[in-house]
């Protein structure tokens, strides 16, 4: 057990950067794990466990300073539901290979989303009505996503408030971890059923995502963003681009090349 403490370390990094932008500590959390030889299951399932403690340190932190849309953050997070628990069912049998290809591409357009928060945001009146929609279809896509790879379904979530909605960054981040609520902790409960988790570890990232979701949400109120954003993307495509090669290597000798 005190082998596996970095573990709150790991949580508590992810946990700051999930509740600051809104996404979800996953998209910090899963690669690691990933890269570190874990299952994707079990990766997906323990990064939930962090990603519902995220949400309720930032949840309360945002409430305190009222910049959440709770009529709008429930309506999503209810919508989520029935797609984390389809995603929690088809992770089961997704091979590792196919894991890191798929999880790769979320990441790519997570890190194209932080990179063009700004740019997207200045858009937002021209988009706002274009895209509501396709609201319920984008919730439950979203919840699909946050079971399937762990990472809550922010990704989804921000850019959907954000351009189709009309809303700013301050108010959509701290809305999206309301969301996130409900998506991880359905996520969590379907992948606990199915004997996914490895609770000890999935416990650890908990407490460290908790910490982080309150300091983290502390410090979006005045930070300068744009050379974290850039600092961010950069760090996530060159996960991308190790989970891409992992998988490729892993296919040559698989064919014995």
């Amino acid at each position: 057990m005190i082998e596996q403490l970095w573990l709150i370390l790991l949580g508590f990094a992810a946990g700051i950067l999930g509740s600051m932008i809104g996404l979800g500590g996953g998209i910090v959390i899963v690669p690691i794990l990933t890269f570190l030889g874990f299952p994707p299951t079990t990766a997906a399932s323990n990064s939930l466990f962090a990603a519902l403690s995220n949400a309720v340190a930032s949840t309360i932190s945002y409430s305190k300073q009222k910049r959440i849309e709770l009529s709008l953050g429930l309506k999503l997070g209810l919508l989520s539901i029935p797609g984390t628990i389809l995603g929690a069912i088809i992770s089961t049998d997704v091979t590792p290979d196919i894991f890191k290809i798929l999880f790769g591409f979320v990441l790519i357009a997570s890190a194209a989303y932080i990179f063009l928060k700004k740019k997207i945001e200045n858009k937002e009146k021209i988009l706002s009505k274009q895209i509501m929609i396709f609201a319920i279809g984008a919730s439950f896509f979203a919840g699909i996503i946050s079971a399937f790879f762990g990472i809550g379904g922010g990704i989804i979530f921000v850019p959907l408030m954000i351009v189709g909605m009309g809303m700013t960054m301050k108010r959509a981040a701290p809305t999206s971890q309301l969301i996130l609520l409900f998506s991880s902790l359905s996520g969590v409960i379907s992948h606990s059923l199915l004997g996914h988790p490895d609770f000890t570890q999935a416990g650890f990232l908990a407490i460290g995502s908790f910490a982080g979701g309150l300091i983290g949400a502390r410090l979006s109120v005045d930070i300068k963003e744009r050379y974290l954003q850039i600092v961010v993307s950069v760090v996530i495509l060159v996960a991308a681009g190790k989970l891409f090669f992992d998988s490729l290597i892993g296919n040559v000798e698989f064919l014995g090349f």
